[in-house]
């Protein structure tokens, strides 16, 4: 049997916000549930679950639907998103390639 995951508040919320952003963008722009999930590539029932922020559907498929509906996901516009992904790749360089846990006990008696 398969465990149902449980997110926190804040998850539940920023799916929702989400979710609704996607769907207010969607009317705005006079687009048919069916016409965004067509120019996503998914079914209807899919994009029901995007817009009413079910945790479920992948991540890619989420942001094309919010990018197709018109609803920016990050403040910067395009030639800052670039520039922040490069900054972020060349700090990513410079941190270790795995984490380990601590194998040192901390001695926290006082």
């Amino acid at each position: 049997m398969k465990r149902k995951r449980s997110y926190a508040r804040q998850t539940r919320e920023a799916l929702s916000v989400l979710g609704k952003l996607i769907r207010i963008g969607r009317i705005e722009r006079g687009m048919t549930a069916q016409d965004l999930a067509d120019r996503v590539g998914i079914s209807r029932t899919t994009l029901h679950n995007i817009e009413k922020g079910a945790p479920g559907p992948e991540i890619g498929t989420v942001f094309e639907a919010a990018a197709l509906a018109g609803v920016r996901l990050f403040d910067q516009g395009d030639t800052a998103l670039r520039t922040e992904n490069g900054r972020l790749a060349e700090k990513l360089t410079l941190l270790p390639k795995s984490v380990r846990p601590s194998r040192t006990e901390v001695d926290d008696d006082f």
